[in-house]
This record gives structure tokens, C-alpha cells and sequence, in this order.
């Protein structure tokens, strides 16, 4: 049987766990099965592969996505130049496993992103500049989309909130939340931003998927924006993965 999983520290509920029972018991795979690692370090992963040469694939959570970078035989375009890893595929057939990192991040956010832009969405707003807001610069950089990162405390290429004014929003019609304002359960946080000024010109993404509906998307939708929260990217993250660890088959 093959055997995929995903390591991280702490693990709780784990959406990728349900989304891959789901589609093993959907699509009637019987020959493979999903477990969660709980491992406090990026190296432990090392053992895991060691104890199950049927383990083909991992997905990778918080706090490894960077940490098991040095153990990867090969990476993939996005995750070199983003620099981080949520998605290895193992090789056991030689003397010594290779592994090769990807980050799916990237995948997931231009494909739900690509069928919302229109026209007028020629210029970007990130809210936030963590490893969520790499994989959203990458996709920007790739659609030649220009974009200015907006931070609450100043740094190099970056701007404060305070900056966006109506007059930025009317240039940058694009707005992507890669904070976890507004995520459950600080329900009523929300990039701090003159939300008055959004109109029907203006598309609103949240990488933050639960609630279904944050203060920020709700507060652009209010103001006529279109909005798209994370769930797809998610799934489409997920499918990525599947589609990576079944390439060579």
C-alpha cells in the first residue's frame, strides 16, 4: 500500500487528512492511505521515510516548510526562489531516497485567482509579507501583475497601512489578505484599510478560508468588490500534491 502524509508541529484537525479519505473512498483508490506526523523537527522526517519504504509522499505544515529545505535532493522553480517547501515527493526505488520540494502555494493561488481578473485589475495590494505573501508575489511577478506589499511595522519594499488612500485604491485594484486577520476564531479582524473607497472595480482574495466570510472580504463585498476566499486554493493545493506524487507512475 502506498502511504502519503503530512508533517507539522502541533497537528490538530488537519484538512488535508479529511480532503485525501475523501477522495480515496470518492474515486475508489484501496492501495493508499494518508497520515498525519507530528514531528517537533524538520529531520524526523528522515525516519519516517527510513521506517516506510512505501511512503511516497509528504505534505508540509508549519513550523517545517523552510526547515526541511536542506534535506531535499531537488526543488522545483517556486520553491527555491519563494523558499519554502509544502510538498515532497519521496523515490525509495535506489540506494538512498530522493526528494524533491515543491511549493504547491503557488499552484493553488494562480489557478483560483486567473478566472476573477479582468481588465480594469492591472496593479496589487499584499497585506502582510510572510511565506504566504512570497507564494503571492511569485504568481504576480509570473502575470506580470505590479504589486506593493502593505505592513503594519516599516520595512525595505514595503508600505504602512496607513498609505493606502482612496488614491492608491483607485490604482491598485487587486487586494489580497495573506495575514491571519480575521481568521477563526479572531473573527472581527481586518487589514486596517478605507474600505470606503472600494467599488465595483476592485477584486478582494483572502488566503483565510474559515470563516467562509471575513470581515475583509465582507466589508469589500459591502462595497460592491468581487471577493474569493482560500478553500479553493486549498483544494487545488491538495490536488497539486496528488497530481506531483502520481507523475512518474
Amino acid at each position: 500500500m502506498r502511504t502519503f502524509g503530512l508533517i507539522g508541529f502541533p497537528l490538530s484537525a488537519s484538512f488535508s487528512k479529511q480532503f485525501f479519505a475523501d477522495k480515496f473512498k470518492t474515486e475508489g483508490i484501496k492501495d493508499c492511505k494518508y497520515e498525519l506526523h507530528p514531528v517537533p523537527q524538520a529531520k524526523d522526517m528522515l525516519d519516517l521515510i527510513e521506517a516506510d519504504p512505501l511512503l511516497c509522499g509528504l505534505n508540509v505544515t508549519i513550523p517545517h516548510k523552510v526547515s526541511v529545505m536542506p534535506f531535499m535532493t531537488e526543488l522545483d522553480d517556486a520553491a527555491e526562489k519563494i523558499g519554502a517547501v509544502n510538498c515532497i515527493s519521496i523515490d525509495q526505488s535506489g540506494d538512498k531516497p530522493r526528494l524533491k520540494g515543491y511549493n504547491t502555494d503557488v499552484y493553488g493561488f494562480e489557478e483560483s485567482l486567473k478566472p476573477l481578473l479582468k481588465a480594469h485589475h492591472k496593479k496589487a495590494l499584499i497585506f502582510g509579507d510572510g511565506g504566504a505573501a512570497m507564494a503571492v508575489k511569485y504568481v504576480f511577478n509570473k502575470l506580470q501583475i505590479p504589486f506593493i506589499s502593505v505592513v503594519r511595522n516599516a520595512h525595505p519594499n514595503a508600505v504602512l497601512y496607513s498609505s493606502v488612500t482612496k488614491d492608491v485604491l483607485e490604482e491598485y485594484t487587486i487586494l489580497v489578505n495573506t495575514t491571519p486577520l480575521g481568521m477563526f476564531p479572531n473573527i472581527d479582524s481586518f487589514p486596517p484599510i478605507p474600505y470606503q473607497h472600494l467599488s465595483e472595480q476592485h477584486l478582494a482574495y483572502d488566503l483565510v478560508y474559515n470563516p467562509e466570510e471575513t470581515q475583509f472580504l465582507a466589508k469589500a463585498k459591502a462595497q460592491g468588490a468581487a471577493i474569493k476566499n482560500g478553500l479553493e486554493m486549498l483544494h487545488l493545493q491538495a490536488e497539486r500534491s496528488w497530481d506531483i506524487w502520481n507523475a512518474e507512475i
